[in-house]
């Protein structure tokens, strides 16, 4: 009898375990085919990952019949995905399948409000993304005749673009979706330097300017005349109207109030904000408190560094001394600035060993930002193909050379490449394990968390000896404590922006400048500015735990690989793999 009840056990066990795979592999063919129909639907994604396939077309995504493929899109996903059961996944593919749901739930509940009324802005604008493209320094490859054919053919559904841009933005003048006037100003110089007739320094004329050996010169001719003619006759008028558009009709209509509770459901697409870029259900209220809270603790660390270099003066005095002060602001030339942040790299590498098993392959550089967004822009890094081909780049603006303040450039340069977002981002994409539609996620309160966390490594990593370099450190801390406070200002209490300028200004030693560039950043895109905090108090957070509970058992480099193997994931995912591993562990 017992053979016999242990033959039915084993055999169960064996369906149970074979319908395990066979769901498994279905889930599998569902997410690659997901993954391969999202490239065909946002084309310049497949660029930036290296996939050469759409190169040569570019769908308008702001037209109805785009908007209604999107949502089937996702309609169709979401409940596709839901028929797996959860019982029959493997753990990977259990967290592939929440990923996924959250993705669709989240794109069609972005659907519901006319964000898409305010398409162009000083920061986060699509034309910005087609300048990069357009300087052939970019994701979009310039190397072959074939190359050159297919951004001209782009290049008409970027025109197509750019007409129902304007359209949109008449239609938000209808119902009072759009720009505040103080953002308008700065996205009218940027529109304005494409109207330029002078080819030598046309941004959209770069490639023509520097054919690859491999063409010919035959092609080279044919190329030239093309690229002259889509320049001069299709991207300046374009560009005029636009620009002339959004300088009379547009501004007239123009928003003078800075937040997004000024809009007819603004307060509705803030709580959506909120939750999409912290991945969170926290409020507004109580996102403002934790800034309120996080500035008062990090002031009190600031105190300190004041106290050590004898300044003796008020923390407000310091922040203009640090400022100003000449000794901080040493570089004549732009290549010194990249070069002194190469300096910084050698200096950590010995150091990240200690820290990271799991490192990338994936090549790295840093570069001056471009000159066309240079005085709009915040350092970033955009990451390398998928292939590992195109480096993760760090981009660094220097508008002007001689007062380029490097007081913060050691943690900078942990945020932006080593071990931060080059570090998260490269491994990610070089993950075999991971499904193909997970290579590319983004989370910002993942991503960013991630990136700020590792600020606080630096010591860990043998930099901020110097006092005004951890001084930068507190210095970004507090810039993103800050954050917390000013965008909630912004869209749930009213502020205006000279409010959340001034409370910047009485918080943190960045120029004025930077900080009204960075307070109109936060008008543009409501509650990214949030994710960074949010993220990094949350994997702190984790280690801390992890390290209280492990006590000598915890080992930084397996906390590290844990954070990190898993790809982007909105945070409460992430906190679920770390309690598992920490039980896992002390059992």
């Amino acid at each position: 009898m017992k053979k016999v009840v242990l033959a039915l056990v084993f055999l169960t066990l064996s369906c149970d375990t074979q319908k395990t795979k066979q769901d498994n592999s279905a889930f599998d063919e569902v997410l690659e085919a997901y993954y391969q129909e999202n490239l065909s639907l946002y084309r310049i994604n497949a660029t930036f990952q290296g996939d050469t396939r759409y190169n040569d077309s570019l769908p308008n995504f702001l037209s109805t019949a785009f908007k209604e493929k999107e949502k089937r899109f996702y309609s169709s996903y979401l409940n596709q995905v839901k028929t797996f059961e959860d019982n029959t996944l493997s753990e990977d593919a259990l967290l592939s399948k929440k990923i996924l749901i959250w993705e669709c739930e989240m794109n069609l509940k972005a659907m519901e409000f006319p964000k898409d009324k305010m398409p162009i802005d000083q920061m986060w604008g699509f034309q910005l993304t087609m300048g990069q493209l357009a300087s052939a320094e970019g994701a979009q490859p310039f190397e072959t005749v074939k190359d050159y054919e297919n951004w001209l053919v782009r290049i008409q559904g970027y025109l197509e673009w750019l007409a129902s841009a304007q359209e949109k933005m008449k239609e938000g003048m209808t119902i009072g979706w759009v720009l505040p006037q103080f953002l308008i100003k700065k996205v009218l110089p940027q529109l304005k330097g494409m109207t330029t007739s002078d080819l030598s320094k046309h941004l959209f004329y770069s490639p023509a300017r520097n054919f690859p050996t491999s063409v010919s010169e035959e092609d080279k001719a044919r190329l030239t005349v093309a690229y002259k003619s889509m320049v001069l006759d299709q991207i300046v008028p374009a560009y005029q109207d636009l620009h002339d558009f959004m300088a009379t009709a547009y501004y007239e209509n123009a928003r003078i109030t800075s937040g997004f509770n000024a809009l007819d459901g603004g307060d509705d697409y803030y709580d959506f904000a909120i939750k999409k870029y912290t991945t969170t259900p926290m409020t507004a209220v109580q996102i403002h408190q934790l800034g309120l809270d996080e500035v008062a603790r990090i002031s009190q660390e600031m105190q300190k560094v004041k106290e050590q270099v004898g300044f003796e003066g008020d923390l407000k005095s310091f922040f203009d001394h640090v400022r100003n002060k000449k000794e901080l602001m040493p570089f004549t030339d732009p290549q010194k600035v990249i070069d002194n942040f190469y300096a910084i790299q050698e200096k950590i590498l010995p150091q990240v060993n200690k820290l990271f098993e799991l490192q990338p392959k994936t090549p790295f550089e840093v570069r001056r930002t471009e000159a066309f967004r240079e005085a709009s822009a915040s350092a970033e890094y955009n990451s390398g193909s998928l292939d590992g081909t195109r480096p993760g780049i760090f981009y660094v603006p220097i508008p002007n050379v001689k007062k380029y303040n490097f007081f913060s450039d050691e943690d900078l340069f942990l945020h932006e490449a080593i071990p931060g977002h080059h570090f998260q981002i490269s491994l990610q994409q070089e993950n075999t394990a991971l499904p193909s539609f997970r290579k590319d996620l983004w989370y910002s309160a993942y991503g960013e968390g991630w990136a700020l966390y590792t600020e606080s490594l630096g010591e860990e990593l043998g930099v901020y000896q110097d006092p005004y370099q951890y001084f930068g450190m507190l210095g970004a801390e507090m810039h993103r404590a800050i954050r917390l406070v000013v965008d909630t200002g912004l869209h749930s209490k009213g502020w205006t922006r000279e409010q959340a300028i001034q409370y910047s200004l009485d918080n943190e030693a960045e120029s004025e400048a930077s900080i009204t560039s960075e307070i109109e950043r936060y008008m543009a895109n409501p509650g990214q500015a949030l994710s960074y905090k949010i993220g990094q108090l949350k994997i702190r957070e984790l280690r801390l735990r992890a390290e209280t509970a492990l006590g000598a058992a915890f080992d930084i480099k397996i906390f590290h690989r844990k954070v990190l193997e898993s790809g982007c994931i909105p945070l409460q995912y992430l906190e679920e793999k770390i309690d598992h591993w920490i039980q896992s562990t002390k059992n």
